[in-house]
Order: C-alpha cells, then structure tokens, then sequence
C-alpha cells in the first residue's frame, strides 16, 4: 500500500501554446497549504490540438463528485517547472536511441530559464543521472552516455522518478516526461500502485511511446500492452499519451507536449464537501460555449484524495540510485 502524500490540493494538468523562453516567476504558482482550496489546471483544446485561449470563469464549470461547485478564480499563466525525464536504457531500446535522444532533448531545448531538468534511467535497476539542473550542456551529455541493457523496470522507475520530483523538484509545477516502450517485465511495484502513487501526486505525466521504430522480433506483441500502459500513467495525472509512427515525428509530439505544458488555464474553487476523511473525490470540468462554437476537448486530473487519510508504511523497494 503505499502512502499519500499530505500534500496542498494542487492538481496539474497542462495546455496552451508554445512559448518563447523568458525569464518567469512562479510566485503566482504557488499556493500556501490551504485544505480549503482545491486547482485544477486545466487543458482546452480545439480539434487539432491546439489551445483555445482567453477563455473566462463563466465559461468553465466544475463539479465534484457530481457536485457543482462554485469557481473562485480562473486564470491562464506560464510558470517555470521541474521536469524529471524518464528514460528506458533496457535492451529493448537499443535500436530506438535516436529516437530517445531526440524527445529529450526537444524538451531540453525548449526550457525557459526558470525551469530545472533532471533525468532518472531504467533498465535492470533505477538510476539518477543528473540530478536538477539547467545546464542544457550536462543534460546533453547523460544522455549520450546511455548504453541500453538488460530488462524494464518501468513501474518501480515511474514510483522513484515521482518521489525524487515531490521531494527535490525546486518548482511548484512538477512535470514527468516517461520515453519508453511501456513494457515493464522487471519491477517490484505493480502497475495499480503507481497509478495510486501518480494519482496521489501533484505530478502531471506524459508518455511518448516509442513502440515502432526498427523494432526487432524478439519485442514484438510488447506494443498493444506497452501502449495502454503508457496511456494509463498520463491519463491518471491529467496528462496524454503519444506514439510517435516513425523517428521522424518525435520531434512534432514532443514540440505538441510543450505546447500543452506552457500556458494553462487553473481553476481554484472550495470544495463544498469540508470532510477531512481522506476520500477520494471525483472530479469533472466542462467548458461551456455557444452553440456556434467548435468542439473543444478539456483535459485535467480525474480527482483528488482529500487530507485525513492515514499514511501506510509498506515493504522494503527499490530505492534511486
């Protein structure tokens, strides 16, 4: 069982266009712990994908388990984050390297100054190799020191990557970028436990999944698993799942991921349920718009677990190395 986190009701999701790096305060971000208020960022987009912007309060509505509750604020902003890169070394990856160099370090390239980067390797085992930083130049250089070997220990590196980002991540806003071919065949954690752990987070994931490129016979039928696992850790955080058909598009995905993650709209509201009983709570935002409108697709975290819940000390893990 593992613990949650008595953390403020800060729930990330991510949309929006893709911005110029600037220099950028996160002070707005962040939120004194208040277990009276609940945000959820929350992602509007349009048929392509693209964010629908200056959207007002009236155009949003949120209930919690099926409750409308009244919004006390909207606003859309830009703000630095932690982002922790996930990346698969097992063997499995060995002939999708260029491919996972190029999703990270599009991500690298595209930092704004504010922002802190670091990178969390799995294979046999779980390793940290660079901690936070901003230094493109060091970021570069782990990851043209990774040698794919040996099996995937994906969900214990999803568990240790979010617990290393909650703990060391210096930003309010704490993104995981997980580059892999979902399929886990080495950990000791399974996957409800780090949907769980995920879900408890304030962490938002998003999953690119390199399943296709040059794959040889010995993975293949890893794909349809690999995908929906990949699916279900975004999903849960309120974030997206892509699959990139060839190399080529990597690039195009990861540019759509920042896209997402640099303007958002946050919604903060008080809950009408005022129990501290550590349920989970449901929740559901729509965008209302005239009929005339086009369809928009809004995007943010399933729920929240309320505070009150007892923190559950579990067996023995792997830990980062």
């Amino acid at each position: 069982m593992m613990s949650r986190f008595p953390i403020a009701l800060i729930l990330l999701a991510a949309s929006g266009t893709l911005c110029s790096a600037q220099s950028l305060d996160d002070h707005d971000y962040k939120l004194t712990v208040n277990v009276q208020l609940v945000q959820l960022p929350v992602s509007v987009l349009d048929k392509k994908g693209f964010p629908v912007r200056d959207l007002q309060r009236e155009h949003f509505v949120v209930y919690e388990d099926r409750v409308l509750q009244e919004i006390s604020f909207v606003k859309q902003e830009n703000v630095p984050l932690s982002l922790g890169l996930l990346v698969d070394t097992s063997g499995s990856m060995l002939l999708k390297l260029d491919g996972l160099y190029t999703a990270a370090m599009t991500f690298v390239r595209q930092s704004n100054p504010g922002d802190e980067t670091s990178i969390v390797s799995f294979a046999d085992s779980v390793n940290l190799d660079q901690d936070f930083t901003s230094n493109t130049g060091e970021l570069s250089l782990a990851l043209r020191r990774i040698i794919p070997y040996g099996r995937t220990s994906l969900y214990d590196a999803v568990v240790l990557a979010a617990q290393h980002l909650t703990k060391d991540g210096f930003r309010d806003k704490k993104v995981l970028l997980i580059i892999s071919d979902g399929k886990d065949n080495h950990s000791n954690y399974q996957l409800k436990e780090v949907l769980d752990t995920l879900r408890e987070s304030e962490i938002i994931a998003y999953s690119v999944g390199l399943l296709r490129p040059d794959i040889s016979t010995t993975y293949r039928g890893f794909g349809e698993s690999g995908r929906r696992t990949l699916k279900q850790l975004a999903e849960v955080t309120g974030g997206t799942a892509f699959f990139p058909e060839s190399a080529g598009d990597v690039e195009a995905v990861c540019e759509r991921i920042v896209r997402d993650l640099r303007n958002q709209y946050t919604i903060g509201y008080q809950p009408s349920n005022q129990k501290m009983d550590g349920s989970w709570r449901k929740t559901v935002v729509q965008v209302s718009l005239p009929n005339s409108s086009p369809k928009v697709l809004v995007r943010t975290k399933q729920g929240y677990y309320a505070p009150g819940a007892k923190e559950v000390r579990g067996e023995s893990r792997p830990t980062l190395k």
